[in-house]
């Protein structure tokens, strides 16, 4: 599903030396996974999860999308690739001055989705994220949970085989997080999308990822199947999730 080989990331700093944020860093990425990838501040994560769809272009390496190498796409194949990769993003980003319908509505807009389409769509998002009775709402007017969820209708707008959330639990408070985590679980079992997460806090791996790629200073230092009962962890991070168990009772989805 997702494959990245030695990709590399350079940053150049004004007036300073040049940042090394992903170095030779390579993932496999299989359809139906929930991927997590996770180090401390300025590991490199976000940086290596934005170069699946481009929105960092790495200075080399390879990336494989759904059997697409997308460094070898023109501008308009990239924009239809990525209507297939959705996003969530940590602060939300979504459109103060629309509705909730509008925001939801916003990527279908761009990808040129005729308006009696639109309503469908926009209606049955919604409707898998509970909030079919928010369509007027502003962002203003949300909790942080539920603008959490309006940001992965948003995502599942145009259909996506492939989900990226960067850090979508940092934002919300601690109560909320278990069930943004297990409504992330559903949709990953529900609709088959292949989600990838990056983030920071262990609860959110230890609670619905399978598979796990640990980052310290640009380089992927570990990988690792959460199920794998032989493996012997090396990196701090990877020796803590190991002792610790699960918590999240997926079955558990409070809306929030």
């Amino acid at each position: 599903m997702i494959t990245l080989q030695n990709v590399n990331k350079v940053f150049q700093i004004p007036d300073g030396e040049p940042l090394n944020a992903v170095s030779s860093a390579s993932l496999q990425i299989d359809e139906g996974d929930i991927y997590g990838i996770i180090g401390f501040s300025g590991a490199g994560k976000s940086t290596l999860m934005r170069t699946i769809n481009l929105l960092e272009r790495p200075d080399s390496g390879k990336i494989i999308v759904n059997g697409q190498d997308m460094l070898a796409l023109n501008e308009k194949e990239l924009r239809k690739a990525r209507m297939s990769i959705g996003m969530i993003f940590q602060h939300f980003n979504l459109l103060n001055n629309r509705t909730v319908f509008e925001n939801v509505s916003f990527p279908l807009e761009i990808a040129g989705v005729p308006k009696s389409e639109r309503k469908q769509r926009i209606e049955e998002c919604l409707r898998i994220v509970g909030l079919e009775d928010k369509t007027k709402a502003y962002p203003a007017k949300l909790s942080g949970g539920q603008k959490q969820r309006v940001a992965i209708a948003r995502a599942l707008a145009n259909k996506p085989k492939v989900l990226l959330c960067d850090e979508p639990t940092s934002s919300v408070d601690p109560s909320t997080t278990g069930s943004i985590l297990a409504f992330l679980k559903e949709i990953n079992e529900r609709l088959g999308i292949t989600i990838v997460i990056v983030t920071h806090e262990m609860n959110v791996i230890k609670s619905i990822c399978n598979k796990v790629a640990v980052m310290e200073q640009g380089v992927v230092v570990e990988k690792f199947e959460m199920n794998d009962s032989k493996f012997v962890p090396k990196s701090n991070i990877a020796q803590f999730l190991f002792k610790n168990e699960i918590v999240l009772d997926k079955r558990e989805v409070a809306y929030v």
